[in-house]
C-alpha cells in the first residue's frame, strides 16, 4: 500500500510539474538566413578531409534556439506547483537527459577526427574572411517529453560546402521513439525514470547515425566513427 501510494504521488506531482517544462521549438530550415543567395553544386561527390584540411563551422540559428530550449528544459524540469514533492530521481533524470551542449560537442569531436583543424565561427562573414578549405553548417533539433506528449525525437545534420560555398553533401542522423505517457497512473517512479532516460538514448542514436553518415561522406575514412567507442565519451555521457 505504501509503495502504491508513493507511485501515485510521484506520478501526480510529475503531471503537475511537467506543465512548466518548455515545449520543443518548431523544426525549420534556417539555412536561408545564413546563405541567402543560391549556391552552386560542387563537382566533388565527397568532402575532402585529412590532416592538411581546414574546416570552418557555423551553427545554424535553429541550433542556437535548440540549445536555449534544452537549457530552459533543464532549468524548469521539476519546477512549478508541487515542486517540493517531486521525487529526486525523476528530477535528476529530466536534467541528465537534456544536456544542452551534448550534440554540438559530439559533432565537434567527430569533425576534429576527420579534419586537420576545426574552427567554429560566430557568423558567415567571419567564416568567409578566414577562407577555410571546407565549410560546414551544423543544425540540431530536439523534442523531449512534456506534459502533453511523450514522443521523443532528435535530428542532427551538417551541410558541407567547398571553399567557394558550392554544396557538396550532407551528413545527418535522426532517431525517434513514441512512449506511453510518463504520467500514466499505472507507472511506478522507477518506470518513469527509465522512460525519461530514453531521451538521451534517442539523442545518442541520432548522433551515432550522424557519425556513420559523416564517415561515408568524407573522402578519407576515419579510424574512429563513434564517440561512444571512446573512453572519454563513456565518462561524459
Amino acid at each position: 500500500m505504501k509503495l502504491a501510494f508513493t507511485s501515485v504521488l510521484a506520478i501526480s506531482v510529475l503531471a503537475l510539474s511537467a506543465c512548466s517544462v518548455p515545449t520543443a521549438p518548431q523544426a525549420v530550415s534556417s539555412l536561408d538566413t545564413l546563405l541567402p543567395h543560391p549556391t552552386g553544386r560542387s563537382s566533388a561527390t565527397q568532402v575532402k578531409s585529412g590532416p592538411g584540411v581546414s574546416l570552418g563551422v557555423v551553427y545554424s540559428p535553429s541550433t542556437q534556439t535548440n540549445r536555449e530550449y534544452l537549457r530552459d528544459y533543464q532549468a524548469n524540469a521539476g519546477t512549478g506547483f508541487g515542486q517540493s514533492l517531486l521525487v529526486q530521481p525523476i528530477h535528476d533524470a529530466y536534467v541528465a537527459s537534456s544536456k544542452p551542449d551534448m550534440a554540438v560537442e559530439w559533432v565537434n569531436a567527430s569533425l576534429q577526427r576527420q579534419f586537420g583543424s576545426v574552427t567554429v565561427y560566430p557568423d558567415m562573414q567571419s567564416l568567409r574572411a578566414a577562407r577555410p578549405d571546407v565549410v560546414a553548417i551544423v543544425d540540431t533539433h530536439s523534442q523531449l517529453i512534456t506534459s502533453r506528449s511523450s514522443d521523443i525525437k532528435a535530428d542532427v545534420s551538417a551541410d558541407f560546402y567547398d571553399a567557394r560555398l558550392n554544396y557538396i553533401g550532407t551528413a545527418k542522423g535522426s532517431d525517434a521513439r513514441e512512449l506511453t505517457p510518463v504520467w500514466a497512473d499505472f507507472k511506478r517512479s522507477e518506470e518513469i525514470v527509465a522512460d525519461i532516460n530514453q531521451q538521451q538514448d534517442v539523442q545518442v542514436r541520432a548522433l551515432q547515425k550522424f557519425d556513420q553518415s559523416l564517415n561515408n561522406l568524407v573522402a578519407r575514412p576515419a579510424a574512429k566513427v563513434s564517440m561512444l567507442d571512446s573512453k572519454q565519451n563513456k565518462k561524459l555521457y
